[in-house]
């Protein structure tokens, strides 16, 4: 493949291109991957690479760099769901402090009984336990609601 390809019109904030496109997949596969070896498996100078990375995340394509764990680790992992109901005013505080924590997999805000659902991975049911403890505790927090993941069925984020 090679950097010519035809661009599409894109706006701010998504891939512009089939370079863009390929080069967040092989990422999605290995964040690790060097921009040498991302440039040779997309037929592209490494210059390229690192222009298109440097693009990607400043318009907020690429947000951060992860590790997904082997399905062993996943597995050994207490996962659960918990819905958050949170005073109006409070919201911008309480997201804040959630950020620092290294549990949080993912929050989204939500329509129905709760503003917000949050997917915490922890090692332990006793640090799942002290980790809602901390969150209920939190300022603003009205209420908690928490569901266990007892096995996960389909897993397409993985």
């Amino acid at each position: 493949m090679s950097d010519a390809s035809t661009p599409v019109p894109s706006a701010q904030g998504a891939p512009k291109d089939q370079l863009d496109r390929d080069l967040i997949a092989l990422l999605q596969a290995n964040a690790r991957e060097s921009t040498a070896n991302l440039a040779r498996k997309l037929g592209v100078a490494r210059t390229t690479i690192v222009a298109r990375l440097a693009r990607l995340e400043a318009d907020a394509v690429i947000v951060g760099y992860t590790v997904r764990l082997g399905v062993e680790a996943a597995e050994r992992a207490v996962q659960a769901f918990v819905g958050l109901s949170i005073s109006p005013k409070a919201a911008k505080e309480v997201i804040r402090r959630l950020t620092r924590l290294p549990e949080l997999r993912q929050l989204s805000s939500v329509s129905g009984e709760f503003d917000y659902m949050a997917l915490l991975r922890t090692e332990s049911t006793t640090r799942l336990d002290a980790l809602l403890d901390e969150i209920g505790e939190m300022e603003g927090v009205i209420k908690t609601t928490t569901s266990v993941v007892l096995a996960v069925r389909i897993d397409r984020m993985a």
